[in-house]
């Protein structure tokens, strides 16, 4: 019996060894859309691993475990279930997961955990619990301070604090739409992620104020769900939305004191036509810092101010540029010396690290050539050093690096060096995890030993789509327009790929500044999408123009005052690429992008008619001058400076230039590309003559939330279908 159960398995696996490709699994946008029902177990599996000290922890959402990391050995550090129990906590208090667990404290046993309505500080030795805080349920931001564990937070529009006792007292009482306390200001633009800043000992908040009472509100509406009998008209859902060379919004910095509950503002002077972000703290808690840049952000200085009064102390640093100066990251105080600190900048060319003291002195460039500096991940206390991520290695990798503060020697420090490395490192910063991809590598991670540079396999992921029928990815580079700058691309060619076929091909493009398409991650960073359309038979092409990130100032400013112009030659020297391949059908071309990519796509569409047969665009720029203020002045300054390049790059009067087939689609509710750009474009084209189709998506935004995103590129799949295959 046992040996025809052999026999039985061997033909099996003979059988299953002589199934052709197309036997293989094909995969639905299901499969491989975020919002598909099937996508979580088709991305590459991953561990939740985190610090406590320097002790390295796996997170699950009922389990600890601390983890060897040199033999990657677990041992169960505590349950949710043994907290639950060793806590007595009732039925409604009890921690809901472990999986968002932090560890504050390098030198006690005590986690931040959460229930349904509190925060709290749990003893996973003694299993008590040591402190709680009840949540601001509702609150659209908020910050916490490990070391005063008091909780700031922004609720019905008002800044409020809660101390560590549980009192809340709310700060402010006149915010309103109009006036904003506590959260992003600039529309997010200059790295800034939040509003609320606390000192390092957690007793004073920096907080931004900003008035908006002056912007204009642009028309969005709500419209009615499906199933609400009740509500029979849209509702106004209003957005303050400044737009390229109109009224903007005015920020101030106010601190708070605690303790006293006292409030004093930055005296930065008048706000008017100006920009205050990267906000920081001296070690000391009583110095405030701010990068402060003029409107046509040309301009940026880092500035000092007292944190009791309010008063401006020094102007510690200045730098200028005929074209425009991005600040992307607050100034960084080394732990060992409490007078000196990092300060990013681009000023010879690439983003580098600059070591300065507190009187605005520059002791040295930090980091040195062609690339740039992407994260600085902390510091290595005892051998004074910095863990830094970058591109030194190759212009689409990010490798991690350790810096010698004293002596600027810089190591690699990361597993393997090919791929995209992502790091976090521990207290000390005796430790890394370095969680990357390759581009045959789904996942690998590994925990580094920084003081001797040893690296640890932890973990490697199976390939998600094994027994699915999988393209071919290639990458790499041709010149751009200028004939001598290098460009990377990618190519997923067709499954079952017969390179005497001629096949349709769709490029696809975003181009704008702040992304990249191409690095060395899986599949060199291919979207799942392009997999959908190869396994359809499709060549997808995709390149990084000039304008894109991480290849430096100059490659990035290339595109200022007429955005779209370089982009498109550096784009049609990708056609040249694509007229060499023979498979190739250079008369089935199509194009498709979102957002910048959206308004490439048209460009693109409209330029070269001959060219492009099929374009597909969603949340499309179509006009700059109705852009925002930060992002479009920064890159085409202001309609009135710059009537020449907003009239070059407009696509209004490109309407009667389209040609092949192209679709529009937005979000209704779009709060970034606001459907006045669609709108105008498609009335421009009706005068015209000329026939684009129009999509939209009701009550999303610029982007297709959850399984809607589904549905679309079920759609951009169909029109290609329809229209290039």
């Amino acid at each position: 019996m046992k040996k025809n159960r052999r026999h039985a398995l061997a033909w099996l696996m003979v059988a299953l060894i002589a199934l052709p490709l197309s036997a293989q699994q094909q995969f639905t946008l299901e499969d491989l859309n975020f919002g598909g029902k099937n996508y979580r177990n088709m991305i590459a599996k991953n561990r939740s691993l985190t610090w406590w000290g320097d002790q390295l922890l796996r997170l699950s959402a009922d389990t600890c475990w601390k983890v060897n990391p040199v033999n990657g050995k677990e041992k169960v550090l505590f349950t949710r279930d043994a907290i639950n129990k060793g806590t007595g906590l009732a039925d409604d208090e009890q921690v809901t997961s472990l999986s968002y667990a932090s560890f504050p404290y390098p030198d006690k046993p005590v986690a931040v955990l959460y229930n349904h309505n509190e925060r709290m500080l749990v003893n996973f030795k003694t299993r008590k619990v040591e402190w709680r805080q009840e949540r601001s349920v509702g609150a659209v931001a908020e910050e916490w301070n490990k070391n005063s564990r008091a909780m700031a937070f922004v609720m019905d529009d008002n800044l409020c604090i809660t101390d560590a006792a549980g009192n809340t007292r709310q700060v402010t009482s006149d915010g309103s739409r109009d006036l904003v306390y506590g959260q992003s200001v600039h529309r997010n633009e200059f790295g800034i992620e939040g509003g609320l800043f606390w000192n390092p000992q957690g007793d004073r908040l920096a907080f931004y104020r900003m008035d908006q009472s002056m912007v204009t509100d642009y028309p969005l509406i709500t419209v009615p769900e499906l199933d609400d009998s009740l509500q029979v008209i849209a509702t106004p859902a209003p957005e303050k939305y400044p737009m390229a060379g109109q009224t903007s919004h005015l920020v101030t910095v106010g601190v708070l004191g605690v303790a006293t509950g006292d409030t004093v503002y930055l005296k930065a002077g008048d706000p008017t036509d100006r920009y205050f972000s990267n906000i920081s703290w001296n070690p000391a808690g009583d110095i405030v810092y701010m990068m402060e840049g003029n409107r046509d952000q040309n301009v940026v200085d880092l500035v000092a101010y007292d944190a009791v009064t309010g008063n401006r102390m020094a102007t510690l640093y200045h730098e200028a540029h005929p074209k425009y100066v991005e600040p992307q990251h607050p100034i960084t105080f080394l732990p060992w010396d409490k007078e000196k600190f990092l300060l990013w900048s681009e000023k010879d060319g690439y983003n580098h690290l600059y070591l300065y003291d507190t009187s605005g002195r520059l002791v040295k460039q930090l980091t040195h050539g062609n690339w740039v500096v992407m994260d600085l991940l902390g510091f290595d206390t005892d051998r004074q050093a910095i863990i830094i991520s970058a591109n030194a290695d190759s212009p689409i990798q990010q490798n991690l690096y350790r810096v010698d503060v004293a002596t600027g020697q810089m190591t690699r420090i990361d597993e393997g060096g090919r791929g995209w490395h992502s790091g976090r490192l521990s207290t000390s910063g005796a430790w890394l995890i370095d969680n990357y991809q390759e581009p045959d590598v789904p996942r690998n991670i590994a925990i580094v030993d920084t003081r001797n540079n040893r690296q640890y396999r932890y973990f490697t992921a199976p390939d998600p789509w094994q027994g699915y029928t999988v393209p071919e990815y290639r990458c790499g580079t041709i010149k751009a327009a200028d004939d001598s700058t290098d460009l990377y691309y990618r190519l997923v060619l067709p499954t079952d790929f017969d390179p005497a076929k001629k096949y349709p091909t769709v490029v696809y493009v975003y181009g704008g500044p702040h992304a990249h398409n191409v690095d060395a991650r899986w599949h060199y960073a291919s979207r799942s999408w392009e997999t959908y359309m190869a396994q359809r038979g499709y060549v997808l092409f995709i390149l990084d123009n000039r304008g894109s990130e991480n290849r430096g100032r100059d490659f990035e400013q290339a595109t200022f005052r007429h955005l779209g112009q370089v982009e498109m030659q550096d784009q049609m020297r990708g056609v040249d690429f694509l007229r060499t391949l023979s498979y190739v059908d250079t008369t089935r071309l199509g194009v498709h992008g979102w957002s910048f990519g959206g308004f490439m796509t048209i460009s693109l569409m409209t330029n070269y008619p001959d060219v492009f047969k099929v374009g597909v665009a969603g949340g499309p720029v179509i006009d700059w001058k109705w852009y925002e203020v930060m992002y479009g002045e920064r890159y085409m300054d202001t309609p009135q400076t710059n009537p020449e390049g907003y009239a070059q790059t407009s696509l209004l009067n490109k309407a009667a230039d389209l040609k092949g087939r192209l679709q529009i689609i937005i979000g209704l509710n779009d709060p970034t590309v606001v459907p006045q750009h669609a709108y105008s474009f498609l009335k421009a084209c009706i005068a015209a003559g000329t026939q684009p189709d129009f999509y939209v998506y009701p009550g999303q935004g610029h982007n297709m939330m959850g399984h809607q995103s589904v549905h679309l590129h079920e759609r951009i799949t169909r029109y290609f279908d329809d229209y290039l295959k």
